[in-house]
Formats: structure tokens, sequence, C-alpha cells
């Protein structure tokens, strides 16, 4: 199939952008790469430290011949997502030993749920610590004394992290070993009605908290499509998961199966073997285009588009919002799941899943084939799945055709022609937003405006029953250098109140909003922030601002914009208290949204 010429220009204008910058990267892989096997180079007595708990492994060790896999875990039960990862550092290091390998836990990341933080001060921590995360793997990967990693991590910083790490350290191989979603439990849609209806007084706090519990049940990552799931989609349209690894459930023989198959994976592709693929070989302008293309047609998180950016600055590739832009206007968005539809993931992987929908976007040439992987050369087998048969693994042609076409439709007929993102430029910034979740009549919106530099503002006026009429609702000093970035998901429930009132509403905002947002139009990672003299903060209340998706307009309709004064905020009480002190030069050192909002690329 011929490539798609939009993909092919977008690619190619990636490739001229990033050439001095990849060119750069790689010349620094290619020194890290010649130098060899590192643990020839360390001494009796650094081995000695690095070998002396490895039990019955050490012998292997020393001898230096067989491959040393690291594991960097993201491990913790609080995480529902990431409990599973207790068991795997010894099943990798059984899996190892039948491959002729080793394995050591190299070290830790932390990893924070953006579900318990929402609405809370905490999630002021959440953008930063993707950057915390690629610091920690860094420290891990430092000790040198390692052919191969496997990345075990799942959530929202989590994976992005890990990639700024794994890319900077691109000289070895790494996969990304991912745990699974949990089953299904009450479905998203009801969850979010129960909600709705707390919000507006209509149930106790018992409901919604039995509504929570019977949604949010078990081990594995939430169900609905938000940034967990969402990086488990890239990971696999960016060649970086054993195809078919991202849905399949914890604590079954099939994921138990992959598991031990990434390991063996791990041994086979270091620089002793035959079949050598480092992280910097995989991760190219091709394959940060197929990721964009996978975000497009399957409506996936808005988080992306600041962690994309990170991640692949890491590489040296630069990307900017145009491409997301001009790609979602290629690309059929082809699935329906939570929050732009009623199923969940467990359902998109029953109807074909990733299978399907990588070997349709192949087939519709938005996608680059000729792509190198952790599998092997070619995107064509992430057209495949994974299949347990008498207790061996292989793999086997996906689904030729969705098997449930209210969920997963083919890209000749898709739910809409174009992807979920769109860009948003106008006289206050750029911003993006998600449109896949928006019907079209809620796309464009102008009306008065209403300032608050506080969401807890939001919800006060809310519950004073001060939105009476159309409203854009302007939430700014929400931006990295200001407080951190938080997402600003507990707004969704209010606002969606009043879009069900029959008001046009949207909102507009320097900050983020999760991944799970849902149907109320909302313009957000407003760049450039207020707190760094945006002219968001020249917005007054009763200002008339459009907001038009389907234009990719964002501006206030004053021609005086321009020459006001920019509003102030006190900032200092995001400065303190939760460890936000900590953070300090986070805030202060961070870049702007449209460029990944990285301290450390």
């Amino acid at each position: 199939m011929q490539m798609n010429d939009t993909v092919l220009a977008v690619t190619d204008r990636i490739i001229e952008r990033s050439s001095s910058a990849r060119a750069a990267y790689m010349d620094k892989i290619a020194r890290a790469r010649d130098a060899g096997v590192k643990r020839a180079h360390l001494s009796c007595g650094n081995q000695a430290h690095a070998y002396a708990a490895m039990g019955e492994d050490k012998a292997a060790l020393i001898a230096e011949a067989a491959p040393n896999i690291g594991i960097i875990t993201a491990y913790n039960d609080m995480l529902s997502a990431h409990q599973p990862f207790k068991d795997y550092p010894d099943q990798i290091k059984a899996a190892a030993r039948t491959a002729g390998a080793t394995a050591q836990v190299a070290g830790g990341v932390p990893a924070m749920c953006d579900g318990v933080t929402q609405g809370q001060t905490g999630m002021e921590l959440s953008l930063f610590s993707r950057d915390v995360i690629a610091l920690a793997t860094g420290v891990a990967l430092s000790h040198n004394t390692f052919d191969a990693a496997l990345y075990l991590g799942v959530c929202d910083k989590i994976v992005p992290g890990l990639i700024i790490a794994a890319a900077t350290f691109g000289h070895i191989p790494g996969l990304f070993v991912p745990a699974g979603p949990m089953v299904s439990g009450l479905p998203n849609d009801e969850k979010a009605k129960v909600r709705q209806q707390f919000a507006a007084g209509e149930v106790g706090r018992d409901r919604l908290m039995e509504a929570e519990m019977a949604s949010y049940h078990g081990p594995g990552t939430c169900t609905f499509y938000g940034t967990a799931n969402t990086n488990q989609m890239l990971m696999e349209f960016m060649g970086l998961h054993l195809p078919g690894a991202s849905f399949v459930n914890p604590g079954t023989p099939l994921r138990d199966a992959l598991t031990g198959e990434a390991t063996r994976r791990a041994a086979a592709i270091t620089a002793q073997g035959n079949d050598y693929r480092p992280v910097a070989d995989i991760l190219d302008a091709r394959a940060f285009v197929n990721g964009i293309v996978g975000l497009m047609a399957t409506g996936g998180s808005t988080n992306l588009v600041i962690h994309l950016p990170a991640m692949s600055r890491a590489a040296g590739v630069l990307l900017d919002i145009e491409d997301f832009n001009d790609l979602s206007a290629v690309t059929p968005l082809m699935a329906k799941v939570y929050p732009n539809g009623l199923a969940d993931v467990n359902h998109f992987h029953a109807a074909g899943g990733l299978a399907y929908m990588i070997g349709e976007l192949l087939d519709a040439g938005l996608l680059h084939p000729d792509t190198k992987t952790v599998a092997g050369d070619g995107l064509a087998v992430y057209a495949q799945e994974p299949k347990l048969k008498d207790g061996a693994l292989h793999w086997e042609d996906g689904p030729g055709e969705s098997l449930n076409d209210r969920i997963l439709r083919p890209a000749s007929d898709p739910f809409q022609a174009t992807g979920g993102l769109r860009e948003l430029k106008g006289n206050v910034g750029r911003a993006v937003m998600k449109v896949s979740a928006v019907a079209p009549e809620h796309q464009v919106v102008e009306a008065p405006v209403r300032v608050f530099h506080d969401q807890d503002d939001v919800k006060a006026a809310f519950r004073n029953g001060e939105f009476t009429k159309d409203t854009v609702v302007v939430v700014r000093f929400q931006g990295p250098s200001a407080n951190g970035m938080p997402e600003l998901h507990s707004l969704t429930p209010i606002l969606s109140v009043l879009l069900g009132r029959g008001l046009k509403i949207a909102l507009v905002t320097d900050g983020r909003m999760s991944g799970a947002s849902g149907k109320v139009p909302a313009a957000i990672h407003v760049s450039p922030e207020a707190a760094r003299g945006g002219p968001l903060a020249k917005v007054r209340d009763g200002d008339v601002m459009r907001v038009d998706a389907q234009s990719g307009v964002i501006e206030v309709l004053d021609a005086s914009l321009g020459n006001r004064p920019l509003a102030s905020a006190d900032l200092t009480g995001n400065e303190v208290g939760l460890g936000r002190e900590l953070f300090a030069a986070f805030r202060n050192t961070c870049g702007q949204a449209s460029d990944g909002a990285g301290t450390v690329v």
C-alpha cells in the first residue's frame, strides 16, 4: 500500500527539523555502543559489589559471557496497575536463566497515581514525577553492568519517564513489559453518571463511594481509555512491546508467558548476539509518527501531546503541535472506548484490539511499515496476536475484521474521518482539544468569560449557582511553571452538569485535563502559560471568547487584548506543602507545555 502523502510530509518535516539534534544524539549513542560490553571494563572490586547478592547467578555474571538484563520496576501496591509487578523480578530471573542470561533489579522508580491525587495538592507533583522517573532510571542504569533493560511500568507519567531514560541509554536494547488491565467492573458510563449526580447533589457520598469501588476493584490498569492505556497502545505502535502484550489481564497464563518471552527476547537482541536492536535504532522519527497516528486512531489521551515531545526530544527527534494536528486530519477515528464510547479496553481488545487496528492502518498507508522493533523488522508483526497452545506461546494473524463494529471499525468506515485531537491557535496562544468525545454541536462555543485562578473557586461558583448562562470558563496559572500543571479532571462532572442543563460551556486552561476527560470542550495546555507572561494572563471577566475546534481557533473578540497589562496571581501557596518545596527547581526551569514541559530534556 502506498504511504499517505500527509504522513510522509509530516515525517519529512520532523526529520528536517530534527536533523542536528538527531545527528548529535546518534553520535553520542555510537560512542557508547563502540565502547563494548561494560562489565569487562569494571574493576574486580566494582564487579564484586554488583554481584555480591546474586547467589546462583554469580558465576555467570563473573564469566561475563551471558547477557545481563537490568530490571527497572515501578512496583508498588498502592497502584492497581503496578501491583502485579511484585512477582515479575523472580519470573524474569527464572526466564533469563533458561535463555542463558542473568537479570538483576537495577532500581525502582516512583509511580504516583493520578486517580488518588485528582483535585488534591499532590497532583501538582504529578507531571514532574515523569522527570524524576527518568532521573531515577538513569541512576539505576549508571552502574553500567547491563546489556539490556526491561522496563516495568504502565501508567500516566511512568512510561514517558521510562522512555526518556531508555532513549538516553539508547545504546542498549530495552523492552517494555506491561501488566495489563483489570477485568471489567462497573461500566465507566455508569460511574460517570453517579459522579454527575453527586456533583448536582442528587445522591450522597455513600452512593458515590459504592460506584467508585465497583469500578476500580482489582489489580491492573483502570479500564477506561485514559493515559495509562494510551501508553500501552503507544508501546505497540512504536515497537517496544511484544506484539499483543498491552491488554492481556494480570494473573493469567498468557500474561505470564509474555513476561517470560519478553525476557528471552531482551537476551536475544543484545550486542553479544547476532540481532542487536538498541533502543536508539527503534525510536526514530517514523516510530514517533506511528505513535501519533495510533493516538489519533484510538482517540487517546491528551496528556501524550505533552509527553511525546519530551520523549522524542530525548532521542533527538523534535515534535511540534502542528505534527499532531496534521496527522489527526488524515487519521480516521476507528475506536470508541470510554470516554469516547461505552466500551472499556477489555471490550476493545476482544473486538480485535491493536492487532486489527495496526493491520488496518498499515493497509491504509497511514503507518510506516519499515520500522525496526524489538520483535523484528517491520511493523506487520504487530498485526499478529499471541496465543497459548499446549502451554507454548506463539503468534498468529489477528482478526481480519472487527468483531464488534460499535467499538472498532475499519479504516475505510470509521466513526469519524479525522482523529481525536485538534490544535487551536489565536490571540490567547496555542492549545489542544480532544474532540473525539465532544459532540459536533458542542465543538464551537462563543460566550463571555469567567476567569478563575484555582479550580476550587470554579467548584464554589457552581455550588453557589453562579453559572446560569453560556460561559467560557478560564482557569489560568495552572501551567508547569505556576504550580506543576495539575490535571483539572475533577472539574469534568460539574461542567458536564452545566452542559446537561443546555448551556454552552467550554473550558480554557494552561493546565491539563485527564485522558479520561469527556464531552465538555476543553482547550488545554495553553502556551505560553499565564505565569510566563502568556496572553491568557490578559483575559478579563466578560470578554467574549470564541473556542472553535472545527476551525482551530481560540481567541478573544476584543482588539484591546494585546495592549492590556498582565494579570498576576499569588503563587506562594503553590510552593510549600506535601513536597512541593522539593520541586521548586522543576517549576523554575521547565519548558513550555508545547515543548513537553520538560526539565531533563
